[in-house]
């Protein structure tokens, strides 16, 4: 038995990393290079020089964070059948999904994600299903209730057949029964057959009831929706089934909850959701482990629980990972990743890398939490200093006034849970915590649960874990883990990026910041410096515009920011410019992508920096400003991707948000440049011809070949056309600063 129990659960593999590290001192040194030419003449130039200076500073700053994430990658490979020859009794696991808005998130998507998650190859009655509709709709109650009819029929047909893909839209969607191992046998025909009639009912049931004004008739079960509003409403929690057997195959429970809103009250997001999850498992169940995924993020990986217990039950990661990530990767990505939303290369050295510091940072869905942890304990609490804590009654309180509630957490505390098999009991206490006033005089979202404060509530809780010297791991599967749906348009992708920017700043400008966290927290400084990096993706849209202004500034100026084509200078510019660009080039050849997908990321990370993080920037300013609150807004999700017209789906879409303004109005700006360059319009230069040469050309090409889709997007139609509006906002900004421009000249 000793032997059994050595046998270790997971691996950690140091990754190679020479050659990465030469290319990234080499382009460090270019960088370091650029900045002591720029302050050897910075005494002989103007405002551009300064500005370029500024801004170059602020891009080799980024590159310095980069290089310490990226420093010593490692990754998990975790031992399933150690863990099932260990013979250790498996914890039970409380399931979170999340979802906001029924038109926004359809429930047919939820419903998939659910049914995913009940079919899991973990034991039935160790695990609990949780549903959070913020939107308090009764189609999604309505979608629950005849996807659990469907779910007693799915959930053994998958088991039985060990079917991989959980998620019945996918799973039917693909030539799942030619390629089965089943294929040749008559029953699993027959049975196949079956559950592919009774998904499509259950589709056509759903369909039908999104399409009537009332879904359903309020009476009986669905009483409690009648004339609700949307932010205004009481409590809904209901028990949709119980495994009151306990049956190791069987449905695993299924609660339907929408917390108390009013209007008076604060209802923090998703943030406020999930702390409501916690506490309702809590009385409920009380399993010391949760997983959270968001509504779109099916199961694709029908062992993932066990892998993540791999990672969290071995003895040292009891006392080490807090929690246990899983990439955020997107199924029927549309070619070449026009929108650059896949985060591949992300994913396969920035994440890698960050595992190798303090541990992954939490992306907000496919994570495995302790329980305890999220209830703020830290490392150093052992099972003595947890009695001395619990005994203080000021502590106890910051849970909040359930006398029921405080007692699940002393369990979950001390390790000592018990989920019971009936869960109706509990319901009563289950109102009382999920009421609107409940946190108040609690430390609910300062340091209890998930934290309130910033829209990236993810990024915050994560930050806030780290910082009281937990380590978390991030974990590859094949198959991967979790799969979800991305944005497949222009202004879904933009409101997606504002919301993270805005919410990134609100750490920055707030006591959670990092920086703090090391100074009197115990967050590692290397794993600061990976949060800065994130979090001043927000600032960057500041130093991305003055930068991309400059090549258009000096054309219409005849001045320069940029050394001449026979100066030696130039070549450092050249070798910076070709091997950053081989070098981000190759980590996507090395992940199978293409030369296209490769560009495609580059220029949308220039769209992405100078649109959505801008209004993201200034939504966040306006905040510290006091002069508007930030918003939470949900993103559009899409089930289906349309792949059959990649014409169609691979073009850049608009619509008249103002997020599009300032992309095209730098468009328009360097079209003007071109102009004046081409018919030589430009003014006399100053100090003696030594006006916009070459290179300022040269970049202001590049800008326009970075903006591609917004000048196709000039001459386009529908939602392929920028709006007019758009159009004339852009073209009055470019007028006004081809004007300072002149102006400035003139003085």
């Amino acid at each position: 038995m000793a032997n059994l129990n050595s046998l270790p659960l997971y691996e950690i593999i140091q990754r190679k990393n020479g050659v990465k590290r030469v290319v990234e001192i080499i382009i460090l040194f270019l960088l370091l290079s650029l900045l002591i030419y720029r302050l050897l003449f910075l005494n002989d130039h103007g405002l551009t020089w300064l500005l370029a200076l500024l801004c170059e500073s602020w891009f080799t700053f980024n590159w310095v964070l980069i290089i310490n994430i990226k420093w010593n990658p490692v990754e998990y490979k975790t031992y399933p059948d150690n863990l099932v020859q260990r013979a250790i009794e498996l914890p039970s696991v409380d399931m979170f999904v999340t979802t906001a808005d029924p038109v926004l998130e359809p429930p047919i998507i939820t419903i998939n994600t659910v049914l995913s998650l009940l079919a899991i190859d973990y034991p039935a009655h160790k695990l609990a299903c949780y549903v959070s509709d913020d939107g308090c709709s009764p189609l999604t109650y309505y979608s629950l209730s005849e996807a659990l009819k469907f779910a007693k029929l799915w959930v053994p047909f998958c088991k039985k057949y060990n079917i991989q893909v959980r998620a019945p839209f996918r799973y039917f969607s693909n030539d799942s029964l030619t390629s089965s191992t089943n294929s040749s046998n008559w029953e699993f025909h027959q049975e196949w057959r079956r559950m592919k009639d009774e998904y499509e009912l259950l589709c056509h049931k759903i369909e039908d009831a999104a399409q009537k004004s009332r879904p359903c008739d309020f009476t009986g079960e669905f009483a409690e929706f009648s004339n609700v509003e949307r932010k205004n409403h009481p409590s809904i929690i209901k028990v949709m089934w119980e495994n009151k057997e306990g049956l190791v195959d069987g449905v695993p429970h299924l609660v339907y909850i929408s917390r108390e809103k009013q209007h008076k009250h604060p209802h923090n997001s998703k943030a406020g959701a999930m702390n409501v999850l916690t506490r309702i498992s809590g009385l409920m169940t009380n399993a010391p482990y949760m997983l959270n995924v968001d509504c779109d993020m099916f199961v694709n990986n029908s062992n993932v629980v066990v892998h993540a217990m791999c990672l969290l039950l071995d003895s040292n990661s009891e006392k080490e990972f807090a929690f246990a990530q899983f990439p955020q990767v997107f199924y029927d990505g549309l070619k070449d990743d026009p929108y650059g939303n896949q985060y591949v290369v992300l994913h396969e050295y920035t994440m890698h890398g960050i595992s190798g510091i303090q541990g992954s940072l939490y992306g907000g869905t496919g994570c495995f939490h302790r329980r305890k942890i999220i209830y703020g304990l830290s490392p150093n609490h052992m099972v003595d200093s947890i009695d001395g804590k619990l005994a203080d009654e000021d502590t106890l309180r910051e849970f909040g006034s359930s006398k029921e509630l405080i007692k699940s957490v002393v369990l979950a505390l001390k390790g000592n849970t018990n989920p019971s098999n009936c869960l109706c009991p509990s319901i009563q206490a289950a109102y009382q915590v999920a009421s609107c006033e409940y946190e108040y005089g609690t430390s609910w979202g300062t340091k209890l649960g998930w934290r309130y404060g910033s829209t990236a509530e993810d990024t915050n809780t994560g930050l806030m874990i780290h910082t009281r010297g937990w380590r978390s791991v991030f974990c590859t599967l094949d198959p991967l883990a979790f799969l979800g749906c991305s944005p497949s348009d222009g202004p879904n992708v933009m409101t997606q990026q504002k919301r993270w920017a805005t919410g990134l700043l609100e750490i920055l400008f707030s006591k959670n910041c990092p920086i703090f966290g090391t100074l009197f927290g115990k967050l590692q400084l290397r794993q600061s410096l990976v949060y800065l990096w994130l979090i001043f993706c927000g600032l960057r849209p500041v130093p991305e515009l003055c930068y991309a202004a400059l090549p258009a500034y000096c054309i219409i100026t005849d001045s320069f920011f940029l050394p001449k084509v026979h100066e030696p200078a130039f070549s450092l510019l050249v070798a910076l410019f070709v091997i950053y660009n081989l070098y981000t080039l190759s980590e996507y050849l090395k992940t199978g992508q293409s030369v296209r997908a490769w560009w495609n990321n580059q220029r949308m990370l220039r769209i992405t920096a100078m649109n959505a993080w801008f209004f993201g920037f200034l939504s966040a300013m306006l905040k510290l400003l006091r002069i508007s609150e930030t918003v939470f807004e949900v993103t559009k999700k899409d089930q289906s991707s349309d792949a059959s017209n990649e014409d169609d789906t691979g073009r850049f879409t608009f619509d008249d948000s103002p997020i599009f303004v300032p992309g095209t109005t730098i468009l328009l700006l360097h079209l003007t440049a071109l102009v004046v360059s081409l018919l030589k319009l430009q003014p006399l230069a100053h100090g003696g011809g030594r006006g916009a040469g070459l290179a300022e050309v040269l970049c202001s090409v590049l800008w326009l070949l970075c903006y591609w889709p917004f000048l196709k997007g000039l001459f386009g139609k529908g939602k392929h056309g920028i709006p007019m509006s758009t159009i004339c906002k852009s073209a009055a900004l470019a007028l006004l600063l081809l004007h300072l421009c002149r102006k400035t000249t003139m003085g």
